[in-house]
């Protein structure tokens, strides 16, 4: 190169740490765009996310062909950066071309490029996909030989060439990306979405309308009190039965008994029955997920829970299932929670027995146990194994519980008063 001037020289090495900050640049900016927006751009017929798409099906000879390209530069950079060092300074010009060199293509070639690349990742990859797919086309050899040397060298060591990772994503890593998503998704729907994730942790144990609160006729009482009872009933479908809920013989549709003794102008138990369905049984455990699509197969909305022994345990209705989703509705068969808890000025909460531990962690964002019983009373029973005495104080996790009331062998009402009030009170 002795008949090239100096000066071309270096305008050649500035051109060769550009092409170095390309290549590093664009390797960055295509491993960290975002998947599955540029998956939804392509689908959307943006043809640059479609090229880049195509480019990253093949990882392996993407960044194949972005390390010859960067390496072959920078090579040729240090080459002519010592020609140029040694005709300004001699032998010296070694050294302190190696030193200034290194730090050129560290902060222009290498530390620059790559951070501008990945805070916008989609401005670089987009426009270097325009240079780097015929790029990949024209060094196909040469990326297919380097490949091929590599995949060799794996398997001489063990590992396997030939894996694919899958893109599918985890619920876990569906929920944090939810979660993430706040400036996108309003915090609603945020809550739903995560709720949607979260059916098949609960199943229809932790929803239904437990047994002693199951609402239904008994056939057997005379007409007037049937009557009576569905004139009055809040709900769309009741439980028909004979004496006991344990003989419990068909769902009855409210409104279509109503339509039914109109037209007929008879107002009897036959013509009621008439409006009767079979009842649907749905085992205890299943998950709400699993549930649901049951409802919607079988086209119910409405069954009876029953344990192992086919005994009834509760009633689980689409709407239970709808408000895990969307929250609560005001046709539901169970009190509402701000009907059942009652935060107090000192930080504590009175609430009734009856009250579901897995919607009170949930609105309270606390940390009850809810594995072993449904409710507030069935948790301290199970806790304490004994019927406790009005006054009695348990603590469970980082809670102190008051006992209020207790009746008819059940607790009625409690005080729950979280640890963390206690000391900041106690600090005030």
């Amino acid at each position: 190169m002795e008949h090239i001037s100096t000066t071309t020289l270096i305008v050649t090495l500035i051109i060769m740490v550009v092409v170095s900050a390309y290549f590093s640049g664009s390797e960055t900016g295509m491993m960290t765009l975002n998947r599955y927006r540029l998956r939804h751009l392509a689908k959307q017929g943006n043809r640059t996310a479609r090229r880049v798409e195509k480019l990253l099906r093949k990882p392996d000879r993407l960044i194949s062909l972005v390390l010859i390209g960067n390496n072959l530069v920078n090579i040729l950079a240090s080459a002519i950066g010592t020609i140029v060092g040694m005709r300004l300074y001699g032998n010296a010009g070694v050294a302190i071309a190696t030193g200034v060199l290194t730090f050129v293509v560290l902060v222009f070639a290498e530390v620059l490029p790559k951070t501008i690349a990945a805070l916008y990742p989609e401005k670089v990859a987009f426009p270097s996909s325009f240079l780097l797919a015929p790029l990949q086309v024209i060094m196909m050899p040469l990326v297919w030989l380097l490949n091929g040397v590599t995949r060799v060298l794996m398997r001489m060591v063990g590992i396997k060439a030939d894996v694919v990772v899958s893109g599918a994503l985890s619920k876990d890593e569906l929920r944090t990306i939810v979660n993430e998503s706040r400036s996108k998704i309003s915090r609603r729907n945020q809550d739903m979405l995560l709720s949607i994730l979260d059916l098949e942790k609960v199943n229809v144990d932790d929803i239904m309308v437990p047994r002693n609160e199951i609402v239904g006729i008994d056939i057997n009482d005379d007409w007037k009190a049937i009557v009576r009872q569905l004139t009055h009933s809040p709900h769309g479908r009741i439980v028909l039965y004979r004496d006991s809920l344990d003989d419990a013989i068909s769902m009855l549709r409210v409104r279509e008994a109503y339509r039914l003794m109109t037209e007929k102008n008879e107002f009897t138990k036959e013509v009621m029955l008439r409006a009767a369905d079979e009842i649907y049984y749905v085992p205890e455990g299943t998950p709400l997920s699993v549930q649901l699509v049951k409802f919607q197969r079988n086209k119910k909305k409405v069954g009876l829970v029953v344990d192992e022994y086919g005994d009834i345990q509760g009633l689980v209705t689409v709407e239970d299932i709808l408000e895990e989703i969307v929250g609560d509705f005001t046709t539901s068969m169970s009190p509402a929670l701000a009907d059942e808890a009652t935060p107090q000025n000192d930080g504590s909460v009175i609430i009734d027995g009856s009250a579901s531990v897995r919607e009170l962690n949930k609105a309270f964002n606390w940390h009850l146990p809810e594995d072993e019983a449904r409710t507030i009373n069935g948790m301290l029973l199970e806790e304490l194994e004994e019927i406790p005495a009005v006054g009695t104080r348990v603590r469970i996790e980082q809670y102190d519980i008051d006992i209020l009331d207790v009746q008819d062998n059940m607790i009625k009402q409690i005080k729950v008063i979280p640890v963390k009030t206690l000391r900041e009170s106690v600090a005030e």
